[in-house]
């Protein structure tokens, strides 16, 4: 090998470099700058087939990831957020949606100079970063300017590290091969860098340069259709059957259409060449790609219901978690993770108030029917456990949502810990009302059992305040009234003035009624057990409700006076 050669290698291996680096650059600077809102914007679109395939195209065309998307969208059918037939249509649009970086870099990359785009975009950049990088909407402006240049950069490196081999080896012999191999070729090398998009920049490098003709180029990228699939098979390995079931069902399709276009691959290529009259190659080449995944979703879009229902004889249910939705999120996608924890937080709070109740024996059909989480705890068979499998069950998912904060909040953004801090408190919250009104279960039945009517009475008025308090907090929780500062603060200070306006008339009816020492610690412990309870629940949605100033600022309030 000469040195020439080895120059030639190295510098081809740069521009791969580059342009991978580029493409993560513009993955999280699009991924920050669009924070939550896609995510948002995603879950209300998917109504119907049509709405997810346009949802998924969307968005991956603004976040410019196929894979993040799938990714995303593991975790959300995962945990029951979306359906697998609406999460199948958003990937289909993913494939399409993916295909605009290709137009760029077919257009742009070779048709413009490329100085005149890429080193003004990387010097402002710098600029930029160097002058407001504290700042983080420039922060990643900067980040999203420096991987526009450097992909142009990398992609120069590529065609002129091509043209250079071009010159000193003679590629005709390769190009009697069987197409078969350029189809595997564009599998395995998109696999080894999980990067469709790579493969595309290389292949229309080495079509403008004449090292493969329009055939070839056309069965490489077919491969790396398939390709991309690798990540989000790794991603579903130890998943739910759900998750499973989405990547099984990506690849079913994935393999379907390379072989459906692989077969038909002469009459597709004759029809953009000839019907649709694109002469140049490379345009023709990410019209192919368009093409044959805008062709997947009008085969596959029909039959979405009947495909997901023949997955669903796939995998069985096997996971022993008691999350609902952490279990199904990965932190190398931070911001969905965060989103799920969430959830999970609020379906925790919802859980610890239905064991509350139910331990006062309150009728919990109301909460029961709160729609995000009654399909969830009908499919754990919750409300078929004990209240000893109840408690174990909260036990065991507050450990669980421990341990994943502790590995999220490495990855998450200063504002995004603060967030994720707040949760975590008002899980702890949540399991500290749960756990004070479980040690006074037997004096709620010692109490609701009595003769005595100042005990029994007792009893009623608490039962009664108990139920109105968690009526409220779940007209928080579900916003049919705002969690405003001054709302909870009214609620606090009920829970406060019950707690010292029921102690003073029991001490007042104790002076004129016949009642055993006994009973008088009872009634003192079960009060202040309850009224500990009723604040720490009320801690808990404060804390999953209110923004990080207000959460701090309701912490200034004298929580524990007694």
């Amino acid at each position: 090998m000469t040195v020439e050669t080895l120059h030639i290698i190295f510098k081809l291996a740069a521009g791969i470099g580059l342009f991978l680096f580029a493409m993560h650059l513009l993955e999280e600077s699009l991924k920050n700058l669009s924070g939550r809102n896609f995510k948002l914007f995603l879950q209300r679109i998917t109504k119907n087939n049509i709405g997810a395939v346009a949802g998924g195209i969307i968005v991956t065309v603004v976040l410019q990831s196929s894979s993040m998307v799938s990714l995303m969208v593991l975790a959300f059918v995962g945990a029951g957020v979306f359906s697998m037939k609406n999460a199948m249509a958003i990937i289909l649009g993913a494939n399409l949606g993916t295909t605009l970086a290709s137009w760029l870099v077919a257009t742009l990359g070779f048709k413009v100079n490329i100085e005149i785009v890429a080193y003004p975009a990387i010097c402002i950049a710098g600029l930029l970063l160097i002058l407001f990088g504290n700042r983080k909407t420039i922060k990643y402006i900067s980040y999203f300017l420096f991987g526009f240049g450097l992909l142009f950069i990398g992609l120069s490196f590529m065609k002129t590290a091509m043209e250079n081999q071009v010159q000193n080896f003679d590629f005709s012999p390769y190009a009697q091969m069987p197409l078969i191999v350029f189809l595997l070729l564009g599998f395995v090398f998109t696999v080894l860098i999980q990067s469709s998009s790579v493969t595309m920049a290389l292949t229309l490098s080495a079509l403008y340069v004449g090292a493969i003709n329009f055939p070839i180029a056309a069965t490489i990228v077919l491969g790396a259709e398939t390709g991309t699939i690798i990540k989000v098979l790794l991603s579903a390995i130890g998943g739910n059957a759900s998750k499973k079931r989405v990547a099984l069902g990506n690849l079913l399709f994935n393999i379907f259409i390379t072989a459906f276009t692989f077969a038909l691959l002469n009459p597709i290529l004759r029809l953009i060449t000839d019907v649709f009259i694109i002469k140049d190659p490379l345009i023709g080449l990410v019209a192919f790609s368009s093409f044959i995944n805008l062709l997947a979703i009008l085969i596959f879009l029909p039959i979405l219901n009947f495909y997901s229902r023949f997955l669903e004889h796939f995998f069985k249910e096997t996971d022993a978690s008691a999350a609902a939705f952490i279990g199904h999120a990965s932190v190398a996608e931070p911001e969905t993770a965060l989103d799920l924890f969430r959830r999970e937080t609020k379906y925790f709070i919802h859980n610890s108030m239905l064991f509350n109740l139910e331990l006062f024996k309150i009728d919990t059909q109301s909460l029961r029917k709160q729609s995000d989480f009654k399909g969830i705890n009908e499919k754990w068979d919750y409300f078929s456990k004990t209240k000893e499998e109840k408690y174990e069950f909260l036990k065991q998912l507050q450990g669980e949502l421990q341990a994943f904060y502790l590995a999220l909040r490495t990855k998450l953004q200063p504002e995004q810990v603060s967030e994720l801090n707040q949760l975590i408190a008002a899980v702890r919250s949540a399991m500290h009302a749960v756990k004070s009104v479980k040690d006074i279960g037997s004096n709620i039945t010692n109490l609701r059992s009595s003769s005595k009517d100042i005990k029994y009475n007792f009893f009623l008025y608490h039962k009664k305040e108990t139920e109105k308090l968690y009526q409220e907090l779940n007209a928080f929780i579900t916003k049919e009234k705002e969690a405003s500062f001054e709302n909870l603060q009214a609620v606090y200070d009920t829970i406060q003035n019950n707690y010292t306006a029921v102690l003073n008339d029991f001490y007042t009816n104790a002076q004129n009624t016949a009642i055993e020492n006994i009973d008088i610690t009872t009634i003192i412990n079960f009060n202040r057990e309850l009224f500990t309870s009723n604040k720490a629940i009320l801690m808990a949605v404060k804390d999953s409700l209110l923004d990080e100033k207000q959460a701090a600022e309701f912490n200034e309030i004298p929580v524990y006076r007694t």
